[in-house]
């Protein structure tokens, strides 16, 4: 049965901690981005419903999915200001399904990358429209570009569940929304091109929904507005993307720091304990920066481990995962900062063939499982 409406009240945020119901709210999710593209064929909603309930039944309270799809199958964005249905009903359905399960969800809104669309369609829809553009990354810049992205999330936000009778926008069972996922803008790492469309894109969600947080997506690299602390970044590389962490989460609007965690990648030489000592100094530096320079909660929105090249094994990846939440847990305990992690990514068995590597499939991970209801527990204490 959904929560009553007494008891099913907005997440808050009170400086760098989250609140809800006038108790103290932590993140324990994870993401399952392929919700709504699931639940627009009835062959594979029972999928929707089954990922829901495995993970609430695992003490899991949030659920990080993609609000968006552009262009090509089952796409809620046909072109720019035009929306297919039936697709949005999906959407309608996966957060009508979250409530039933006492499961909160933060709907991201676009992509970085190309899967289901992303900043490259946006690009794609502007040339086909006459449009001078060169760069994906003039998806930042483009006066008509930023338009299209702005009719979308007006839709979105404005929305009215089909099901729940519930606009999107006041909805208790969003946690978050998300202006995009892990936002890059390689054609200027001075990082001004990003940092002045994340403040004008947080400026106008937050003009049609002040209720609900808002978070960036973005990986949490440091870039030239802190040199300091360049050397945190896991290469080089990773300060000239044209991201800026401490900088970005300054923006108006913007209430909660994002940080994702990818040592298999972003370190693909290492031995296994270097990535440790990684997810140790990365964490510890964005948590320590949250809680005294930008003041609010963190939101370790993907951390995983790959099993697909065989470098790494389901033990490592549970000593991983454990590593995770006991940096964060001891931070919340000590009272220091709020927020919360999510796993990269939860599947039931019926989704098996979406692996990408990460995915943790409840009956065939019970010692993972395991895991996750551990720092449950520990979250309660």
């Amino acid at each position: 049965m959904p929560p009553d409406a007494d008891e099913w009240t907005l997440v808050e945020r009170q400086g760098p901690h989250l609140r809800a119901s006038g108790q103290p709210f932590v993140v324990h999710g994870f993401n399952t981005y392929w919700l709504m593209y699931f639940a627009a064929d009835p062959a594979t909603r029972p999928t929707v419903t089954a990922a829901l309930a495995e993970a609430a039944d695992a003490g899991l309270n949030v659920c990080r999915t993609w609000a968006f799809n552009d262009g090509g199958y089952r796409a809620l964005q046909l072109k720019p200001f035009s929306h297919d249905e039936e697709v949005f009903q999906a959407l309608d359905f996966v957060i009508s399904e979250a409530r039933k399960h006492k499961m909160r969800l933060i709907l991201s809104l676009c992509n970085n990358w190309e899967d289901y669309g992303g900043k490259a369609q946006y690009i794609r829809w502007g040339q086909e429209a006459g449009l001078d553009l060169t760069s994906e990354d003039d998806f930042f810049s483009d006066p008509t570009i930023k338009s299209y992205y702005k009719a979308f999330v007006e839709a979105v936000l404005t929305r009215t569940n089909t099901i729940t009778n519930e606009a999107y926008k006041d909805d208790p069972t969003i946690l978050a929304w998300e202006l995009i996922n892990e936002p890059r803008c390689h054609s200027d790492p001075s990082g001004d091109t990003l940092q002045a469309w994340i403040e004008e894109m947080a400026s106008y969600v937050k003009s049609i929904d002040p209720v609900h947080l808002l978070e960036i997506g973005v990986e949490g690299f440091y870039g030239p507005f802190t040199p300091e602390l360049l050397h945190v970044n896991p290469d080089a590389y990773s300060g000239t993307v044209g991201t800026d962490f401490i900088r970005n989460h300054r923006a108006l609007g913007i209430d909660l720091a994002s940080v994702h965690i990818y040592s298999d990648t972003w370190l693909p030489h290492s031995v296994e304990d270097s990535h440790l000592q990684f997810v140790n100094t990365w964490m510890q530096q964005h948590i320590d920066d949250s809680a005294n320079l930008l003041g609010m909660p963190i939101l370790i929105g993907e951390f995983g481990v790959s099993l697909k090249d065989g470098r790494f094994g389901h033990e490592f990846r549970e000593g991983f995962m454990e590593t995770v939440y006991r940096i964060f847990s001891t931070s919340w305990k000590s009272g220091v900062i709020g927020g919360g992690c999510l796993v990269w990514q939860l599947f039931p068995d019926s989704a098996e063939h979406m692996d990408d590597g990460y995915a943790v499939i409840f009956a065939k991970s019970p010692s993972t499982l395991d895991v996750l209801a551990n720092h449950s527990r520990t979250l309660e204490c």
